[in-house]
């Protein structure tokens, strides 16, 4: 990498149970899509669109609301996983 670091930290979650993908400014701006493309485009063209807290004025937004009524986190392992065993 070249030039000076920069504090700017831009975070993409994929919502479990979903395609949905919720992304987080730097400056506290949130916006859910399903396109990743679609996301970095709108973080990276910041300040365009961008009001911390949330994508449009006056509306409160929670990833939960992306989930699947039924939706709890899967009990499985990953593949190639081993289960230990005491000795």
């Amino acid at each position: 990498m070249s030039g000076a670091p920069t504090a700017e930290v831009y975070r993409i979650d994929w919502l479990p149970g979903t395609d949905v993908l919720h992304g987080v400014c730097h400056c506290g701006a949130e916006r859910t899509a399903e396109d990743p493309v679609e996301l970095w485009e709108w973080m990276l063209g910041h300040p365009n669109g961008h009001r911390p807290g949330g994508n449009r004025p006056g509306t409160e937004h929670d990833p939960a609301d992306h989930r699947p009524a039924d939706h709890r986190p899967a009990d499985r392992r990953p593949v190639g996983h081993r289960k230990e065993t005491a000795s």
